[in-house]
């Protein structure tokens, strides 16, 4: 029996045209019918994922920036939030300045830059927001934390350069790969599949009860944390391994047939009464 159904974005629900298909749509409202709660995990900021929420008609809490925070849709504020911390940030911007990579930083719900260049504008093309150009990340986060630190470049780039910041890191952040043009790091304690823990405790659903959907390898550990964990046709290797299904991709409606096959299906199949 599926109780809570926790859904990645990009990659999963939406694509680059950042929207939702119209049989993904229905397929979730459905579930939504039958009793099923539904929830988004996604690296985005969350007003990058109001949209989303309100296509949806989500009601309980989301995972926005990688499980860095946890934001109540009704009120639009964060529930928690865990910041990377202030040095381990800027040591990773200044390392990413000196190789020749564009950084972000963020608060308040809102992202900087020093420079409103190509990288910058294809973050604020997905995201639907504007940068805040600032001098200098540095002295713009001297004396607060940012919610995680993203650097986005071109996708053959990001291979090469995220052992890099892992090792600029050590064990004071998580890094992962979300979208195939960004490196993210946040603190070590949080990721997708803490945070989805953290919300289904905050509702009463075990986690026994709940089924995950995800593309990239920032999911892994949304689909660890969950009962069931179902990875898109087209997400990496690494992510199927630890998947117990794997579905269409995104241009197959894979969230769609998710939900037909595991979470309406499992509703609807008979129960066995013990005499």
């Amino acid at each position: 029996m599926v109780s809570l159904l926790a859904l990645d974005l990009d990659g999963t629900l939406i694509d680059h045209r950042l929207v939702i298909r119209q049989p993904v749509r229905a397929a979730v409202r459905k579930a939504m019918a039958e009793g099923v709660g539904v929830t988004l995990a996604t690296g985005r900021m969350f007003v990058a994922s109001l949209p989303y929420v309100r296509a949806l008609e989500v009601q309980l809490p989301i995972v926005c920036y990688q499980g860095a925070a946890v934001y109540d849709v009704l009120t639009e504020r964060a529930i928690r939030e865990t910041p990377l911390a202030r040095d381990v940030a800027l040591r990773v911007v200044e390392r990413a300045k000196r190789d020749g990579y564009h950084a972000q930083l963020y608060h308040d719900d809102r992202f900087y830059v020093e420079e409103d260049n190509l990288y910058a504008e294809l973050y604020a093309k997905l995201a639907g927001v504007r940068p805040i150009v600032v001098p200098s990340l540095a002295e713009e986060f001297a004396n607060r934390d940012s919610t995680k630190c993203n650097i986005v470049t071109e996708p053959e780039r990001v291979a090469r350069y995220i052992e890099t910041v892992a090792a600029v890191c050590g064990d004071e952040a998580y890094v992962t790969r979300s979208n195939p043009e960004f490196i993210e790091v946040m603190d070590p304690r949080v990721d997708k599949g803490e945070a989805l823990r953290f919300i289904a405790g905050r509702i009463g659903v075990p986690m026994g009860e709940v089924l995950a959907i995800g593309d990239s390898f920032n999911d892994i550990p949304l689909l660890r944390a969950a009962g069931f964990g179902i990875a898109m046709g087209s997400s990496p290797p690494q992510l199927q391994e630890v998947a117990d299904a794997v579905v269409g991709d995104y241009a197959h409606d894979g969230v769609a047939e998710a939900i037909e096959r595991y979470v309406l299906a499992s509703r609807a199949a008979p129960r066995s009464v013990a005499l």
